[in-house]
């Protein structure tokens, strides 16, 4: 006997971030409820998501067109690349509007324990981009988490191109806008006070 329909749709759904199984119940019954309005709607996107949503080759967004609508804009600036863990970090700083250049994802960072090197990384893409795009982009901002694993990242991106004519930074650290010493940890404050400018 096949399971119900509506506990594989609650199992499918505690499988994603964020949810759990209470959370799970509770947006398929959500769901149920808006069945003749919302659900046709939400089973439509998943179909065309599915059907045309791909990585870009070029950066490694996600778009419906090969390559991405980023890197086919010819207003943004192809001299600088901000390279990001995931995809997630890419549409948090184009949510900010604050950047105008194009991307590299990595999709991961290095880690031992995990046991992803290099290749994993898209790395050797970063590279070729690099070596191969005309003109030479000039800088990589690394938007790296502050991890370990991040940071051990970082510093083996900035040894593998210290040959090539391009300047690396990294995004500022320290007190968010809006922030209050007393909430914030150690390393933070440690980090502000070293970053002082």
């Amino acid at each position: 006997m096949s399971k119900d329909p509506v506990l594989t749709l609650i199992d499918l759904f505690a499988r994603l971030p964020g949810f759990g199984q209470r959370s799970a119940r509770r947006a398929v019954l959500h769901l149920i409820k808006k069945k003749e309005t919302l659900l046709p709607d939400f089973a439509n996107a998943i179909q065309n998501v599915i059907r045309t949503v791909r990585f870009c080759p070029v950066c490694g967004n996600l778009d419906s067109q090969s390559p991405c609508h980023i890197c086919m804009d010819n207003e943004r600036d192809g001299h600088i690349i901000c390279v990001v863990q995931d995809v997630a970090d890419l549409w948090a700083i184009e949510r900010s509007a604050a950047f105008k250049g194009r991307y590299h994802v990595l999709n991961g960072l290095l880690s031992a324990i995990d046991g992803t090197g290099p290749e994993e990384l898209k790395l050797p893409a970063l590279e070729k981009r690099l070596k191969e795009v005309s003109p030479l982009p000039y800088e990589l901002i690394l938007a790296l988490p502050t991890t370990v694993d991040g940071q051990t990242t970082a510093h083996y991106i900035i040894d593998r191109f210290k040959d090539l004519p391009v300047k690396i930074s990294s995004l500022a650290q320290g007190i968010p806008l809006g922030g209050e010493l007393d909430y914030l940890d150690d390393g933070t404050i440690r980090m502000a006070l070293n970053s002082r400018h």
